[in-house]
């Protein structure tokens, strides 16, 4: 049974490429909780219904794959419950919870101070919060003919990445990589289109990791010299899946979807380092809380060189008002974000790429959801 569970999952991850440019599954969508899709892959039965109507919400698609499976698990079990999410890119998600039109936001970035000051316009004797819900490994994918296990570091991912490196053979890429047939084709580097969080998370990798090679601050926009564009995770996926000598970087999840090869990290730890979930979640239980009181914000460590630690890593956040949630949406949203967070909710990311929370992590954020009002 748990493995019919985890091949549906894992179909769905499929399916959710197939898909990308769709919103999130809602409760008018489907009925069916026998198994069929990933109603039927959550275990729903411990999830409490709280509010009925429609409850809108936008932001990461890096989280997009984990939304699914939430939405229509709770869907399925709260049938007077609609959640409509849009996948449309941090920056996105994060305009659109501060212009008061969603009940909450998905962000693969903290907020901003002035973001936070702005959001007391929209939570009336409150602020807006980070709730970290999902973490993971941000894969780097490459398409290079001839070559299956790529090795990369901070400097000459830099450089590839801003335009320096122009060729796959070249001597830096040599050098890490000794015994590849490294062809002599030209380096397809996609970047995200839309302000994303996976691209500030990216570059705080590069420049905390590589600050000599990487002169751009770390930024939703992206910054970087040269290469092409595309929208969404699933968008730059597609292409690094579909062109000769590309690669970029994107969630673990759309990699396994796409069956798209991963490059190995060389951190100064003993072995080169894989974009696993267990090797994110190594590099995730170093982070730091730097958020105030019930705002649990976390810095991560980029420049770890512990064994079996991979760290270009995310933590997602959904981003909500702590007090003066709107009458309307807020039993809903309570109720659904006490799903996402809880046991169940957590257990239901692995088999897609993701990393549940830590144990002392998941504690704070039931806690804080529990509270809001």
């Amino acid at each position: 049974m748990k493995l019919q569970r985890k091949n549906r999952v894992r179909a769905l991850a499929v399916g959710a490429l197939a898909v990308s440019g769709a919103l999130a599954l809602t409760a008018c969508g489907s009925d069916d909780t026998s198994g069929s899709g990933s109603a039927g892959a959550a275990k729903t039965s411990n999830i409490k219904c709280d509010g009925k109507g429609k409850l809108l919400a936008s932001g990461s698609s890096a989280q997009k794959n984990a939304m699914d499976v939430w939405v229509q698990a709770y869907s399925g079990a709260c049938k007077g419950t609609q959640i409509n999410y849009q996948p449309t890119g941090s920056g996105a998600g994060v305009t659109t919870f501060l212009q008061g039109q969603t009940a909450f936001a998905g962000s693969d970035s903290a907020l901003k101070p002035d973001e936070v000051t702005k959001s007391k316009q929209v939570c009336k004797g409150g602020q807006a919060i980070d709730l970290p819900m999902v973490g993971g490994p941000i894969a780097v994918g490459y398409n290079v003919p001839g070559v299956d296990n790529l090795v990369l570091d901070a400097p000459t991912l830099a450089k590839i990445f801003d335009g320096k490196i122009t060729k796959w053979n070249d001597p830096a890429v040599k050098k890490l990589n000794p015994s590849a047939k490294l062809p002599d084709l030209k380096v397809q580097a996609f970047h995200r289109s839309d302000d994303s969080g996976t691209t500030d998370n990216f570059t705080k990798y590069l420049k905390g990791a590589a600050p000599g090679d990487w002169k751009h601050e770390p930024a939703k926009k992206w910054e970087g010299t040269g290469g092409q564009a595309a929208s969404g995770s699933a968008g730059v996926s597609s292409q690094v899946k579909q062109t000769s000598g590309a690669i970029s970087y994107f969630e673990l999840s759309y990699a396994t979807a796409g069956k798209i090869p991963t490059a190995k990290l060389n951190t100064g730890a003993k072995q080169p380092v894989d974009a696993t979930v267990d090797n994110a979640s190594k590099a995730i239980s170093e982070a730091q809380q730097v958020g105030k009181g019930d705002d649990l914000a976390l810095k991560l460590n980029y420049t770890t060189k512990a064994e079996g630690a991979y760290p270009i890593t995310l933590v997602t956040y959904e981003i909500a008002c702590d007090k003066g949630n709107k009458a309307e949406t807020l039993p809903a949203t309570k109720s659904f974000l006490t799903y996402v967070s809880s046991k169940d909710g957590q257990a239901a990311l692995k088999p897609l790429g993701y990393a549940p929370l830590p144990t002392e992590i998941a504690d704070k954020v039931r806690a804080t959801v529990a509270k809001i009002s």
